[in-house]
């Protein structure tokens, strides 16, 4: 049984021994978190266009990328079930699991429940027994105004990827976590046709994970969350009742410290305002931790989708670069299965093969 990626990334954090994938190929860093699990997208219809979520049109899964965006649903219910076999490639029996549901509640707010599920069915040290990583979030989102709404996500983190292992003879805790998202999001319908016709644009921002540091016990380092800042924008065009067309840009940057393994005596807080001016090679470098993702939407009769979409990050930096395509049905108006397919343009990566599932259930009035 090969040892899981985010299982390897705990052994480099416990034991403080540096990851060749720490610093690129030309010696810049890159910022390391212990629970890397918080920034996998979790559900097929984002995932297919490129991973951009902050500002496309609002769906149960709202609740991971943008929380704000609720109110704005069409409909007053909604839940969805993803599910993701993890490195295939490399890893047997990893998987991610996201699961969230949202009611609208009166004039122009909403409130909704999720959960963010890892498991590493391979195990981290031979003492280990059932390891995961899970996140348990509640959210209330409100309109501010006809066009814009804020949310806020609380969340609780439980990392147990050691399964109460020992890493040279010494246990291994479980860490427990306080967390928050914030987000806004803004909508502004220009062209609102009877006949079909419509133009709408859109754009959000999010500072997600939120909170405080991880810890494994008092024999171990402590380590950031992977606190991000996302921006995005959106543009929808429906040139009849038929055919509608989604196009979504977002950029995201980690808000923790380049040299994250280097600087356990700072706060989260501390860290956050450090990521925007500590990377050694000044602003080009800071730049160079900005994530940009592009994804496009084609809906027939609001029942069938096409998607597709690209995800850069600087080669200077993790070097992360896939196309991903994806399909989406919704049945009766109600009932929606979603699929997507990552396509690394990295010879050799492990994320080669990755695909998402995602079924949901949406109720009320329309």
């Amino acid at each position: 049984m090969k040892k899981p990626l985010l299982s390897g990334c705990l052994f480099v954090f416990l034991t403080g021994t540096k990851l060749i994938a720490q610093i690129s190929g030309n010696g810049a860093a890159i910022p390391y978190t212990p629970v890397p699990f918080l920034i996998i997208s979790p559900d097929a219809r984002s995932s297919a266009m490129g991973e951009t979520g902050v500002a496309s049109s609002p769906d149960a899964n709202a609740t991971y990328w943008n929380a704000a965006k609720l109110t704005f649903a069409e409909r007053d219910f909604g839940a969805s079930v993803s599910y993701t076999p993890w490195l295939p490639k490399l890893v047997d029996n990893l998987w991610l699991g996201y699961a969230s549901v949202y009611k609208k509640i009166g004039k122009g707010q909403a409130i909704a429940g999720s959960v963010n599920y890892y498991k590493d069915g391979g195990g981290y040290s031979t003492d280990s027994k059932h390891p995961y990583d899970i996140s348990l979030n509640a959210t209330y989102a409100r309109q501010l105004g006809r066009n814009f709404s804020m949310g806020l996500t609380m969340k609780y983190i439980s990392s147990n990827l050691a399964g109460q292992g020992f890493v040279s003879g010494t246990a291994v805790e479980t860490s427990n976590v306080i967390a928050a998202d914030i987000s806004a999001f803004y909508r502004k319908q220009i062209i609102n046709d009877p006949n079909g016709k419509n133009l709408t644009y859109t754009f959000g921002a999010v500072l997600s994970n939120l909170g405080g540091k991880v810890s494994y016990g008092p024999a171990y380092r402590s380590g950031y969350i992977p606190t991000t800042f996302k921006l995005g924008g959106g543009v929808s065009i429906s040139p009849n009742v038929s055919n509608r067309f989604n196009f979504i840009v977002d950029a995201s940057k980690l808000l923790i410290p380049t040299n994250s393994l280097n600087v356990n005596n700072q706060s989260a807080f501390q860290g956050m305002i450090k990521s925007f001016s500590d990377a050694p090679g000044g602003l080009k470098e800071e730049l160079e931790e900005v994530a940009l993702s592009f994804g496009g939407e084609y809906w027939y009769k609001s029942a069938f989708a096409l998607r597709a979409g690209y995800h850069t990050e600087s080669k200077n930096k993790t070097n992360l670069k896939y196309a991903t395509v994806g399909a989406g049905l919704l049945i009766l108006k109600n009932y929606g299965a979603d699929f997507s397919y990552m396509i690394p343009v990295v010879k050799g990566s492990p994320y080669s093969e990755t695909m998402r599932f995602t079924i949901s259930a949406y109720l009320g009035k329309i």
